[in-house]
C-alpha cells in the first residue's frame, strides 16, 4: 500500500470537501506516492507522538487535529510546530490532518458523544449550507439509462437515507448543425426533431467535475446541452453538531454527573440549573461557542460544547443548560473511531493507537 490508498479510505469517511474554509486539512507532510509501513493514530501530533511512530515502525500518522494550522515563514526547530514538523521531515514521516472534515460527517467526532450518551432520533445541529447543486441535461430516450446510471456511479442522486434519486420529463428537442457538425443522431444541415428526457440529479459540490466527465463521456451528442445550477438547501446530512434525545429524560443534576462519567471529565462547568427535565440534547465537540444560538433554536434542554468563555455563559438566559465538558474531552474518542475505521478497512496491516496522551490542560 502506498499513502495515497489510506488517503482515499479518509476521503470515503470524510471528504476534504467537508472541511471549514479556515481549516488546514489533508497530507500536511510527506509524500502520498511513498510506501506505507504503518499508521499511527492520535489526536494531536507531538514530538513525542512522532517518536512513538518511528518506535513503532509507523510512517503515517494520521491525526485529528492539524499540527500546522498557520502559515509558517521559518523552520529553525524553535517551537513545538517547528520541532515536529523538522523531525517528522528528517525520519521521512507523513502527517495527514482530518479535522473539520471529520467534525461535518455524521459518523464522526460529534456522533462519538451522541454515542457515549445513547442519544436516539440524531439530527444535524447546523447543517451546511451551499453544498447541493443540480444538474439537468437533455438525453435521447435510448440513452437515457445508461446515462443516469453513470451519473449515479459519480455521486449524484444521494439524498439523505436514498440515492439513485432523479427527475426525469419526456420531451422533443430539436436541433440543425451546420456544415463542421457531426450530429449522432439526424443529418447536419436539416431540421432535426428527437425524443428526448430532460434528466435532473443534485450532487454535492466538490464532485461537479467528475459529475460533468461522466456527463461528457456517456452523453451521445457532440455538443451536450446542460445546465448546473447551485441549491439554497441545506445538506441535512453535511454540518457542525448534532441534536438528539435520552432516551429517559433526567434531572439536572442527575445529567451532569451522567454527562461526567460517560464522557471520562474530571469537571462540568456550566450554566444556572433551570429545575427541568433534560430530554434533548445539542452537542458540538471542540469549540463551540458560536453554536450557542443554534442549540437555543432547535430546542435543546442542553449544549455540551467546550472553550466557552465566562461571558458565553450568560447566552443560556434560563432557556438551556450549557455544559462546558473540555475541548480534549469532547473529542478524545474521536482517535478511537479512527483506528475502527482502518482496522476494518485494512485489517491485514499494522494500525496503531497512539498511548500518548495529548490534552495540554490538567486539573488540580
Amino acid at each position: 500500500m502506498q499513502i495515497k490508498d489510506v488517503i482515499q479510505y479518509m476521503e470515503e469517511l470524510a471528504p476534504l470537501a467537508y472541511a471549514e474554509s479556515y481549516d488546514n486539512v489533508g497530507l500536511l507532510v510527506g509524500n502520498k506516492n511513498t510506501n506505507l509501513t504503518g499508521i499511527l493514530i492520535t489526536h494531536d501530533t507531538l514530538e513525542e507522538v512522532v517518536d512513538e511512530a518511528i518506535t513503532k515502525n509507523c510512517n503515517l500518522i494520521v491525526s485529528f487535529h492539524p499540527i500546522v494550522f498557520s502559515g509558517i515563514k521559518k523552520f529553525n526547530g524553535q517551537d513545538y510546530v517547528n520541532r515536529v514538523i523538522v523531525k517528522a521531515i528528517k525520519n521521512d514521516i507523513a502527517i495527514y490532518a482530518t479535522h473539520t472534515a471529520l467534525d461535518n460527517v455524521q459518523n464522526g467526532v460529534n456522533s462519538t458523544i451522541c454515542d457515549r450518551l445513547n442519544l436516539i432520533n440524531r439530527k444535524t445541529l447546523i447543517p451546511k449550507p451551499d453544498f447541493i447543486y443540480k444538474l439537468t441535461t437533455y438525453v435521447p430516450n435510448a440513452n437515457a439509462d445508461k446515462l443516469r446510471e453513470a451519473l449515479f456511479i459519480a455521486g449524484a442522486g444521494n439524498i439523505g437515507n436514498y440515492d439513485n434519486c432523479s427527475f426525469n420529463i419526456s420531451g422533443e428537442g430539436t436541433f440543425r448543425g451546420n456544415e463542421n457538425s457531426n450530429p449522432k443522431t439526424g443529418v447536419k444541415g436539416e431540421f432535426h426533431t428527437e425524443n428526448e428526457i430532460q434528466l435532473n440529479v443534485t450532487f454535492e459540490k466538490h464532485l461537479e467535475s467528475k459529475i460533468l466527465n461522466k456527463l461528457f463521456t456517456n452523453h451521445p451528442y457532440e455538443e451536450v446541452a446542460y445546465e448546473v445550477t447551485k441549491l439554497t438547501n441545506t445538506h441535512q446530512n453535511i454540518g457542525l453538531g448534532i441534536t438528539g434525545e435520552l432516551t429517559t429524560p433526567m434531572n439536572e443534576d442527575l445529567f451532569l454527573a451522567f454527562l461526567k462519567k460517560e464522557m471520562n471529565t474530571s469537571c462540568v462547568r456550566h450554566s444556572s440549573l433551570l429545575g427541568k427535565k433534560i430530554r434533548k440534547i445539542a452537542v458540538l465537540g471542540g469549540s463551540g461557542s458560536s453554536a450557542i444560538k443554534n442549540a437555543k433554536l432547535s430546542g435543546a434542554d442542553a449544549y455540551i460544547t467546550s472553550d466557552l468563555k465566562y461571558h458565553d455563559f450568560y447566552q443560556a438566559e434560563n432557556s438551556i443548560l450549557l455544559c462546558d465538558i473540555g475541548h480534549y474531552e469532547s473529542e478524545q474518542y474521536t482517535k478511537t473511531l479512527l483506528y475502527e475505521f482502518f482496522s476494518k478497512k485494512i485489517p491485514n496491516f499494522a494500525i496503531v493507537l497512539s498511548g500518548i496522551n495529548t490534552n495540554p490542560v490538567n486539573y488540580f
